[in-house]
């Protein structure tokens, strides 16, 4: 069986120790010694929804950080956004269904955003440009319920969008066993013509196009396999390929249909194609080689053989996700969770030559954490390695990342791996500020399970203004998420 229970993350807290961490402490100095289950919150779901979004999405275009912010306040509307302000107009909702669970609505391009419109779930396009009283929305799909769109790459040569279709037939009410995943392109010209590039499986993710715009790789898997339970990482020639059907790319990885792959991702400098595989029982990062020449199945070699995850928080439950990316300086950059619960970061050389010599796996790892500025957890990070980046510039240093703390909700950071100290806070999630005296720091316990050891955070009843004389210990509450691959975070 493959190793997952690390992933089963069971969270522990005490019948009001949540809600509690999170209560205003009175500047009475009188402490009231109550039952546990008695101490008084005067936090309300409405007043922790009211001054809070849910942020996701970083991506660096043109020297411009942008972010998605959900708003729950305005209908949980996803909005494109940058340190300047919003750049979808106000009636604009960037948010797809594909697999339903969606993920990956935005794709930029060069002036422009194009985005799946929740309203429609045409693919649109705006200009990344002007005020909103100034911007318009185009949709370059076509009109009616049939076609949905995400996790789409853009190609400047060809002026097309390669991405992941969903159809849903003409009248918009396909039954699941009905509904076709492919992949296509999208031409930009007006025409709103596409080309189906990769059909026949169940399901399709994370098209990726080769630097040199010439290979299009792919992540596939049909029913009952989900993306945890095995995939394949396939890759069409564009210019030679002329068939479309998937049995006829290039398997690179899953040949045994037991191996879950996800995340690819092309070296910009070297050409070869990365990618995450759990072929080791931990999601781990691949390499595969020798894409001038003929590719043999399985022909790849694990650069970083470590018994941790590289994939990110929940692989495989929404399009879009990258574990990994790589810097101007053509380096290695990812994250994982150690066993304290703390992420790391890691920055390591890859092979600079695309060969097949074995020996060539990740050199001169660094490892960096909270002593270093980071916070306690991390993660979707995103960097600037542009070909118009200067690797020797300061800001190609630069990194940007999700991530938060007990004491700090979700918010987005810029760190320098130069430079080092406190990561910086550019957004947060959230205006609400309590005092260290009510929140209850997390503990990391462990325990043993018939699949092997489990963790879990265990969250103490705190609360300055209260005390309990009376019993023993606090109620407990168990909250557990079965998996297979999300994990609770602090």
């Amino acid at each position: 069986m493959k190793h997952r229970i690390h992933l089963f993350s069971i969270f522990f807290c005490s019948s009001l120790a949540k809600a509690m961490t999170m209560t205003s402490s009175s500047s009475s100095t009188v402490v009231k010694d109550k039952p546990f289950g008695a101490w008084e919150s005067p936090i309300t779901s409405q007043s922790i929804t009211a001054g809070s979004v849910r942020l996701g999405g970083l991506t660096i275009h043109d020297k411009t950080l942008y972010w998605l912010e959900g708003r729950p306040q305005e209908g949980g509307r996803q909005v494109l956004c940058t340190d300047a302000g919003d750049v979808l107009p106000k009636d604009s909702n960037a948010r797809t269904r594909v697999h339903e669970y969606g993920g990956a609505a935005l794709t930029m391009a060069k002036d422009s955003v194009y985005f799946s419109e929740f309203a429609t779930q045409r693919l649109c396009c705006c200009s990344l440009t002007g005020g909103d009283n100034d911007k318009k929305v185009e949709p370059v799909t076509p009109d009616g319920n049939r076609y949905r769109f995400a996790d789409g790459v853009y190609d400047e040569t060809t002026n097309q969008i390669f991405c992941v279709r969903e159809d849903h037939l003409e009248d918009g009410k396909a039954t699941p066993q009905e509904v076709v995943n492919e992949v296509v392109s999208v031409k930009l010209d007006g025409s709103m013509e596409m080309k189906v590039l990769a059909t026949g499986n169940d399901f399709y993710a994370a098209p990726r196009l080769s630097p040199d715009g010439a290979k299009l790789a792919y992540i596939t898997w049909n029913h009952p396999n989900m993306p945890w339970d095995a995939t394949e990482l396939r890759v069409v020639n564009l210019a030679s390929t002329s068939s479309s059907s998937t049995a006829s790319h290039t398997l690179l990885a899953g040949s045994d249909k037991d191996t879950s792959i996800m995340q690819p991702k092309w070296h910009p400098q070297t050409g070869d194609l990365y990618y995450i595989s759990d072929q080791s029982g931990f999601y781990n990062i691949y390499r595969a080689f020798g894409f001038e020449k003929s590719v043999k199945v399985d022909e790849t070699e694990s650069i970083l053989p470590m018994e941790v995850d590289f994939g990110g928080a929940a692989p495989g439950w929404g399009l879009g996700q990258q574990g990994f990316t790589f810097l101007a300086d053509g380096r290695l950059i990812s994250q994982y969770k150690n066993k304290d619960g703390e992420s790391v970061l890691l920055v390591a050389d890859v092979p600079k030559e695309n060969t097949s010599d074995s020996s060539k796996v990740a050199t001169n790892l660094v490892e960096f954490g909270t002593k270093d500025g980071l916070p306690m957890q991390f993660g979707g990070i995103v960097v600037d390695s542009s070909a118009t980046t200067d690797p020797s510039s300061p800001e190609a240093q630069d990194v940007y990342f999700l991530g938060g703390s007990p004491s700090t909700p979700s918010s987005i950071y810029k760190w320098n791996l130069a430079a080092k100290g406190p990561a910086e806070i550019l957004k947060k999630s959230s205006t609400l500020s309590f005092a260290d005296t009510v929140i209850s720091v997390p503990q990391q316990v462990e325990f043993p399970t018939t699949l092997g050891k489990a963790y879990g955070y265990y969250y103490p009843p705190k609360n300055g203004d209260y005390q309990c004389t009376t019993e023993s210990a606090p109620p407990l509450l168990v909250k557990a998420h079965g998996g297979p691959t999300v994990s609770i975070y602090s």
